[in-house]
């Protein structure tokens, strides 16, 4: 007789049901909630417990219920009492790693944007890089195969590490001309990452633009108001904001925030597959289970390939390929079109868009042609991650 096991999942993990409905060796009872619905009541005959960033993991939810392991389908897992769920022996996982690719191709997005409308100018930008675990490790590639200078900053990897590959934040600050923060949210201790970037930080930095595609505490959002308001051409570029989903209005109104988006840089068709994938695997290795359910298989077909006109400007036709495959232009306009509202309203139209993201392919599954494309440009699309054919 199989045993049984009761799994309580927020229904906008992808492919959840597809995901988690059998499992081999188990009877599986798969109840699939809307986020306000997880409650400790709905837990109360529940073993396994999947989740998103809304729900808040901690002993005022799973204390008194049977839950023996918790997983969430995001990078991040702040919203997880980790400390609590250790002391109480039950299991818990997250899907690290799972959007890297997915946010790569943002901040690819991101730095081809700002080139062609004049704010930086790639092979002869410096990028200061705060946090060079996955995707700031990676991106630190990508940037230096384009050409720009890059000062990686993590003080953990310098410690681990040593040698010279690591700078010092006050480094960084005065020798770069642009940021971009890419640290997990660390609460305390000496790696404490809440507000690393806060009016102190801010009056140091000597560059000109910034970008934040981590996590939003990491960067005190009224200190960056207050080191946009100087002007002489500063500008910024948020995914990730204070206070989610009700970020601060007068930050999203700001004339030198470039690009404003909901917090969507991983949410790729093939992102969010991932971080199915990665919490999967996580419970089959609770249980002691062979894998069986692919996310490759449960994918939509590829896209056709798009055909597009060439520039003779590398820089613009790299652009153009971005940003037809990732049309930023569309997540900018949804989030300034709520800078008006009321935060009950805000808070709304911020989680629906999240939840309702439209399809966007990862860039390997998402071929694109250019004639007489020369071989510099072939190159340089190979290099940053865009399959041009």
């Amino acid at each position: 007789m199989k045993a049984k096991l009761k799994i309580v999942a927020d229904a906008h993990i992808w492919a959840v049901e597809s995901a988690f409905s059998e499992l081999p060796g188990f009877d599986v009872e798969l109840c699939v909630l809307e986020n306000r619905q997880i409650t400790r009541e709905s837990l109360s005959d529940a073993d396994i417990l999947l989740t998103r960033s809304s729900t808040r993991v901690n002993a005022d939810l799973l204390d008194h219920t049977p839950v023996r392991f918790a997983a969430t389908a995001t990078i991040g897992d702040d919203h997880y009492d980790k400390d609590w769920l250790d002391a109480q022996g039950i299991g818990w996982a997250n899907a690290a790693g799972s959007s890297t690719g997915s946010v790569l191709e943002y901040m690819m997005t991101v730095l081809l944007d700002l080139h062609v409308r004049g704010l930086i100018d790639i092979p002869n930008t410096t990028l200061g890089i705060i946090g060079a675990g996955r995707i700031g490790g990676a991106l630190a590639g990508l940037c230096e195969a384009m050409g720009m200078q890059v000062l990686l900053n993590d003080p953990p990897r310098a410690r681990q590490e040593g040698g010279d590959r690591f700078v010092s934040l006050d480094e960084v600050l005065k020798k770069t001309d642009l940021l971009s923060v890419h640290t997990p949210l660390i609460q305390h201790g000496e790696d404490k990452t809440v507000h690393l970037l806060s009016h102190k930080q801010m009056d140091t930095f000597k560059g000109r633009g910034m970008i934040n595609a981590a996590r939003g505490k990491c960067v005190d959002n009224i200190a960056l108001c207050d080191w946009l308001d100087r002007g002489d051409g500063r500008f910024a570029v948020l995914d990730c904001w204070e206070k989610e989903p009700t970020p601060l209005a007068r930050l999203i109104k700001h004339p030198g925030l470039d690009i404003a988006t909901p917090h969507i840089a991983g949410h790729s068709v093939e992102g969010k597959a991932a971080n199915t994938q990665y919490i999967y695997h996580a419970l089959c290795q609770l249980l002691a289970i062979e894998p069986v359910w692919d996310m490759y298989a449960a994918l939509p077909e590829n896209p056709a390939c798009l055909e597009l006109p060439v520039s003779d400007d590398m820089w613009h036709a790299l652009h153009t390929a971005a940003t037809s495959l990732y049309p930023i232009v569309d997540d900018h306009a949804a989030m300034c079109g709520w800078a008006e509202l009321p935060e009950d309203e805000l808070a709304k139209s911020f989680t629906a868009y999240r939840r309702n993201y439209p399809a966007r392919r990862a860039w390997q599954h998402s071929p694109v042609s250019m004639a007489y494309a020369d071989s510099g440009l072939l190159q340089m699309a190979h290099a940053i991650g865009i399959k041009l054919v």
